[in-house]
């Protein structure tokens, strides 16, 4: 079963980083897994936790996600909307996270994982000796089906 085998998975991820196995952790990463492409806010967490663990709290959901992205399992990202959302860690094999692509008309957030910006981080520690280790990039347009809605009208 997908569940079982995600959850073992879960519970091998937080003994490697030295944490305590428990319901609550399990539970966040489960739903941020179920829901990869969403970007959840912690009280949307919330709510999709409390309905299979009605007993948990706002708190102690709170504190479960500091203590994941602290450890690198989950990333924390701001997508300009006055919300800090989160999602199951997407860093690549260099360490670096993939980059946001944000439609300005439905508002629609897509993963993009080709990094480009790799030659520009060489090319920053070539002239500068500055090393790169990590970026965020948002990119702002508008997605296909709203380019293809507009150009309909």
């Amino acid at each position: 079963m997908q569940n079982e085998k995600g959850n073992e998975n879960f519970k091998a991820l937080l003994k490697s980083k030295g944490l305590k196995v428990t319901g609550q952790r399990l539970a966040v990463l489960e739903v941020l897994q179920q829901r990869e492409d969403e970007h959840l806010t912690a009280e949307e967490i919330f709510d999709l936790v409390r309905e299979d663990h009605p007993d948990i709290g706002l708190a102690t959901v709170y504190r479960t996600i500091q203590l994941l992205s602290d450890m690198g399992i989950i990333d924390k990202l701001s997508l300009d909307d006055g919300f800090i959302r989160y999602e199951i860690g997407k860093s690549s094999a260099s360490g670096h996270r993939h980059h946001h692509l944000i439609c300005l008309s439905c508002n629609g957030v897509f993963s993009f994982e080709k990094d480009f910006m790799e030659p520009l981080e060489n090319e920053i520690n070539k002239l500068t000796g500055f090393q790169v280790v990590n970026h965020e990039v948002k990119l702002y347009g508008y997605c296909k089906a709203c380019r293809e809605a507009k150009n309909q009208d």
